[in-house]
């Protein structure tokens, strides 16, 4: 397990248990918090799971291809912004702080 920070749309900021091995998309939504839409289930056909990454991204590797064109396409996109199917929650990522990006 790794602790994952997430904060919602409106700010509020919480800390959740994340289990190794899942994405952080799965992480967040069973963690009960539903900003997250993830439209195509975390098959990189969507970007309904977008995130910033504030902080503790520093071991994340870069956007592979699919993951850079889905982004493309979002009017939110950021330099720190990923889709959070694409991340897996390991203990490398302990901390690893997320801001729920705006809906599209």
């Amino acid at each position: 397990m790794s602790k994952i920070i997430v904060i919602s749309r409106d700010g509020e900021e919480r800390a959740i248990e994340a289990e190794n091995g899942l994405s952080v998309m799965e992480a967040i939504r069973n963690a009960g918090i539903n900003e997250i839409m993830a439209l195509c289930g975390g098959s990189c056909s969507c970007a309904t799971c977008h995130v910033f990454v504030e902080a503790g991204g520093e071991t994340l590797p870069p956007p592979e291809a699919d993951e850079d064109d889905m982004l493309e396409a979002s009017a939110y996109r950021r330099e720190n912004s990923r889709l959070s199917c694409q991340l897996t929650v390991s203990s490398a990522l302990e901390g690893l702080t997320v801001r729920v990006a705006p809906e599209e």
